[in-house]
């Protein structure tokens, strides 16, 4: 289908894009990466009378330096650009190994990291690892201003997030990985799409006697929003990565108190059951690097 007649802005600052939707109000939408907006115009489910293209400010791209204790990643920052990132592979690679199972070569060249999260599909990769890690994203409104919004309060439902009316993400601030702490994401992709029939990122700290002393744990394409498993969680917390601590973890994730989602992927059940297996797998490779196993 062909989409409807709509105007295009290409501004080349932020306090331009922000004016922009600031004049046009609901009848602006952004257009990042493009890959979720356009089909769904082509579809005419979305029919806005004015694109805003982000593409031209560079000040939204790129990876910035280690600021205390986290470093900074421009929303219209690459999968590609964080791949290629040494800053972030050293900081962090859980954002690496997630964008890595992205799409194919040509999504992960256009499509952006705050694209994927201000859109918020609930098969997405990244909202799991941005959960695990317990990252901010901060948004720009107009006339000035940015306000920081916890990865745990950001994603709201069903494409549906914190962002208000007129804000524009802007940056995603992930804490640098410390000393024995291992990270891992893992997921059932949807042979035709790469999207994340379920998908797991987890993060293990170890104590100095090799027990687990924090672990967090992500979970995405298993309910209409992703989510944090916060009893297993807690469960994991003390516990000997080696004795089985990690299976029961693993069981309370599958009994994660969300609406299962279903759909021609997956019945809710089989992603109850998935979101155990790969929480499983994901937990465990976590703690083996950690403990600098793997």
């Amino acid at each position: 289908m062909i989409p409807k007649e709509f105007d295009y802005a290409a501004p080349q600052t932020l306090a331009e894009a922000l004016a922009l939707l600031a004049q046009h109000g609901a009848d602006a939408k952004i257009l990042a990466g493009g890959h979720s907006l356009v089909p769904l115009m082509k579809l005419r489910l979305a029919e806005p009378g004015l694109l805003v293209d982000l593409g031209r400010i560079a000040t939204l791209r790129g990876v910035g330096a280690p600021t205390g204790s986290h470093l900074a990643i421009g929303a219209m920052t690459t999968y590609q650009d964080v791949l290629a990132s040494e800053t972030l592979g050293r900081a962090n690679g859980l954002l690496a190994e997630c964008v890595g199972q992205v799409g194919d070569a040509q999504v992960r060249n256009r499509g952006t990291v705050g694209g994927s999260l201000a859109h918020a599909d609930p098969a997405a990769d990244l909202p799991a690892v941005i959960l695990a890690l317990d990252a901010e994203l901060e948004a720009a409104r107009h006339g000035g201003g940015t306000r920081r919004i916890p990865a745990g309060a950001f994603f709201t439902g069903l494409l549906s997030t914190a962002l208000d009316p007129g804000e524009i993400l802007t940056q995603i601030w992930v804490p640098a990985q410390g000393e024995r702490t291992g990270s891992a994401y893992v997921k059932l992709r949807n042979k035709a799409s790469h999207y994340a029939v379920v998908g797991v990122a987890a993060v293990v700290t170890l104590d100095a006697q090799g027990q687990i002393a924090r672990a967090a744990i992500g979970v995405t394409g298993a309910a209409a929003q992703p989510f944090r498993a916060a009893g297993a969680e807690t469960a994991l917390q003390g516990g000997n990565p080696q004795n089985g601590a990690i299976a029961h973890a693993a069981g309370l994730v599958a009994q994660q108190e969300v609406e299962w989602m279903a759909d021609l992927s997956g019945s809710a059940d089989y992603r109850r059951h998935m979101a155990e297996v790969l929480a499983r797998r994901a937990l465990r490779l976590a703690a083996q690097r950690a403990a600098g196993l793997s």
